[in-house]
């Protein structure tokens, strides 16, 4: 499909602030985070529900830009209990936003499913968890589906298992990049996306910055997601990748004015008719010497000056010739009543 351009009834872009696991394992730390990631006017909070016993195994590698602590007790002593993610959830529901978190396992959709989450978030890496994501697509719940790692063969293959479910589905262009260059952001590949699975698709940034975003949604991007943090000091993986929340806000109140500007197209002729304007900045015919009634007007005899309220100076040649009827001072701005033709 071609991808959906921006009208009046359209629904705003969903702007998710991927938290992940930026909170450190601290539960006071991520109710603070929805709180401050709420305030910038987001539309969901995401996070990571990993169950390391379900997802990997202890001796897995971590990835080259977090090589701090061995991954499976990265994510052991990170994890919340149940309650904290229902927690968590209540927290969302509290300050109208919307709880997300990307399961690494069907154990973990089990976990959320548990707390009632309305939709989920594929992350990249489990494109090819062929499995899970029959699981999740057997829900009948909406679907945003990130594609960082895959080529398009995996991502066909995810996309079809999802759809032989009749689930709703969204599709992220990603680049698995910390940080992601602009010169491989790849808002091609989000517009081929639309045309190759005619759903809706969006960007799930990586830059440091918020100008992929902006051109996404101009685009017609339908979902975003940015990491979110309250510092990139915080230690973790992904807090020196995020937005801070100043930041954030920023990227909301662009991405809505943008929305504004493509959702009200307007008539060139239309905004041109600012008459006010034009009068003050336009510029018309005025006599530049003395001139005495019945010369021939001639081109060293008009000045062109503000303000444009008499003849425009694009007419200048319509009266170049004509005689003038009566005496005009120098600095007069000239009339139509002031010419006759010979």
């Amino acid at each position: 499909m071609a991808i959906e351009t921006f009208s009046a009834g359209r629904k705003q872009t969903f702007i998710i602030a991927e938290v992940g696991s930026v909170h450190d394992g601290s539960f006071g730390n991520a109710k603070k985070l929805i709180e401050a990631a709420a305030a910038c006017g987001v539309d969901a909070v995401k996070f990571q529900t990993h169950i390391p016993e379900a997802e990997t195994l202890p001796d897995a590698p971590m990835p080259p830009y977090f090589e701090s602590e061995p991954r499976f007790e990265y994510f052991r002593r990170t994890g919340f209990s149940l309650d904290q993610w229902q927690g968590l959830k209540d927290r969302c529901d509290e300050h109208d936003v919307v709880f997300l978190s990307s399961p690494f396992s069907e154990e973990a959709v089990d976990l959320l499913e548990s707390i009632g989450v309305s939709q989920y978030k594929i992350p990249s890496g489990e494109v090819t968890n062929l499995p899970m994501l029959e699981r999740i697509a057997s829900l009948g719940k909406p679907v945003i589906l990130s594609s960082g790692m895959s080529s398009w063969d995996e991502l066909d293959r995810a996309v079809a298992v999802i759809q032989e479910q009749n689930a709703p589905l969204t599709v992220l262009q990603c680049t698995s990049e910390y940080p992601c260059p602009y010169e491989q952001v790849g808002l091609n590949v989000m517009l081929e996306m639309a045309e190759r699975y005619n759903v809706p698709v969006g960007l799930s940034d990586h830059t440091l910055t918020n100008y992929a975003v902006y051109a996404a949604v101009t685009l017609g991007a339908a979902v975003i997601e940015k990491h979110f943090t309250f510092s990139r000091e915080m230690y973790g993986s992904d807090a020196q990748h995020s937005l801070e929340p100043n930041e954030m806000a920023d990227l909301v109140q662009g991405v809505r004015a943008i929305e504004i500007m493509m959702a009200n197209p307007v008539e060139k002729d239309q905004v041109a008719r600012y008459v006010g304007m034009k009068q003050i900045f336009e510029k018309s015919l005025v006599a530049q010497a003395d001139i005495p009634a019945g010369t021939v007007l001639t081109r060293e005899l008009v000045g062109i000056k503000k303000p444009g309220t008499g003849i425009s100076a694009a007419r200048l040649d319509e009266f170049l010739g004509k005689r003038v009827l009566h005496n005009i001072a120098s600095g007069t701005m000239f009339s139509e009543n002031d010419f006759r033709d010979d």
